[in-house]
């Protein structure tokens, strides 16, 4: 269903609404609705919203807890201070206050959505959908049909994210349609139709989406980014290359475009991406997403001094993160630093026993540092998460023979033999060696 859906969604307004103002964004003062006071205010309330528009919010605040003191079971008041304190950013207090609107006016929608949209920006999207779901069934009142719009937009984000961590694309579509049934189509509706279609694995209706973004808005970093993800997905580097190169020209500060244009001339094995990085680096050293990949790149280049300072930097912000010791310990091996690098792999596994190359390190390690039982247990734990190996077969077979198990060590020489097949002479060659030895042993 969702590929008639999205299909529709390009094809559904030609036009381009001027204002894309994120669906997370907050209400303005007053409601959502802009109400336009048909309904009976009292002169305070009224003093408190005007000081609201001015942001005088030390003026309004106290007006505000007088009059609801009296009367607490104002709706629009309790929503007026429910505003104040979502634009002071007491987000819990808001919530409390915008759900007390809505007992007190269940018809609220300005209660309804911004309750809706404070709990989507805040990350509790489990209860921030129905919240918007219900704001779609009520009357917006004076801002009309954009403002319910601003719910089904908000509901299209959740659902692609999934409530679970899986996405709902068909669910995402549907709630995109209907904000296109209520108001222009924006960027950043074709450019979560492209998302949508992505996430469902259709390549081609979301390159088509990211396309037409671009040509509309040809600056777009969002609408940039996203096909280049897309043309890396499919390894057409050349054109994503072209495409990162323009990108990054226009907005060198792009922390998603740099790192995008380096991983391209990465899998392009492109020397230009250690140059890039660096500079990057240079201007934003405190940018820790781009500094790992720098790490990363550096390591690959051969530079295992250099880059490891930048492991070492790293860990003493984020000190459980095991993916930065076993990058530290892979440098530490490279530079022949065995002990060091067996207790940064132990750092490694006992902070995510899944991480198999983590324990591939320590394998390596210890085995340098003559201590081939904890090689063994290292192994045992890798072959939960790994696939064996050549080299890991030889490494299995070395570390029995070391401990005088001649059967096991025999057995993985075989092993290795089987699996190398002619790849690896030097090691074959030792291999054979030590069987010859092995089968004369008593």
């Amino acid at each position: 269903m969702h590929r008639l859906l999205l299909c529709l969604i390009l094809l559904a307004v030609p036009g381009w609404a001027q204002d894309s103002s994120s669906v997370t964004g907050k209400p303005p003062a007053g409601g959502v609705t802009g109400k336009t006071g048909d309904e009976a205010v009292s002169p305070e309330v009224a003093k408190a919203e005007a000081a609201i528009v001015k942001k005088d919010f030390k003026s309004a605040e106290p007006l505000l807890d007088a009059w609801l003191a009296q009367h607490p079971q104002d709706s629009r008041a309790l929503f007026d201070s429910g505003y104040l304190a979502d634009a002071q950013g007491r987000s819990d207090d808001a919530a409390a206050l915008y759900k007390k609107a809505l007992q007190a006016d269940p018809k609220s929608f300005d209660a309804e959505i911004s309750l809706g949209l404070l709990l989507a920006r805040i990350g509790k999207t489990r209860e921030a959908r129905p919240a918007l779901e219900a704001a779609t069934t009520l009357d917006p009142g004076a801002a009309g049909p954009t403002a319910k719009a601003k719910a089904w937009r908000a509901m299209a984000q959740i659902d692609l994210a999934g409530l679970d961590g899986k996405a709902d694309t068909d669910q995402a579509s549907i709630d995109l349609l209907e904000a296109l049934k209520l108001s222009p189509e924006s960027i950043d509706d074709t450019l979560m139709a492209a998302r949508i279609a992505e996430a469902s694995g259709d390549a081609a209706t979301a390159e088509t989406a990211y396309r037409r973004a671009l040509a509309r808005t040809p600056d777009s970093n969002a609408a940039q980014a996203g096909l280049a993800h897309l043309l890396i997905a499919q390894k057409k580097y050349p054109e994503a290359e072209d495409l990162l190169q323009a990108a990054v020209k226009k907005s060198p500060e792009d922390a998603a475009l740099v790192a995008q244009l380096a991983a391209v001339m990465v899998a392009e094995d492109k020397a230009d991406a250690l140059p890039l990085l660096q500079k990057y680096h240079q201007q934003h050293p405190g940018d820790a997403a781009m500094t790992r990949m720098l790490a990363q790149v550096l390591a690959d280049a051969g530079e295992y001094a250099e880059s490891d300072q930048l492991y070492v930097t790293l860990l003493g912000t984020q000190p459980k993160d095991g993916d930065l010791w076993a990058g530290h310990g892979q440098n530490l091996i490279r530079q022949h630093r065995y002990p060091e690098a067996v207790k940064a792999f132990d750092r490694a596994t006992s902070l995510d026993e899944t991480n198999g190359e983590a324990w591939s390190g320590l394998a390596f390690a210890s085995f340098q540092t003559h201590q081939p039982e904890i090689t063994l247990h290292a192994l045992t734990m890798r072959s939960k998460y790994l696939p064996e190996s050549a080299t890991i077969y030889f490494l299995w077979a070395t570390a029995y023979d070391t401990l005088h198990d001649k059967k096991q060590a025999s057995a993985y020489y075989h092993h290795f033999l089987d699996s190398a097949a002619g790849k690896l002479p030097d090691q074959e060659w030792q291999a054979r060696q030590r069987l010859k030895l092995l089968d004369k042993a008593p």
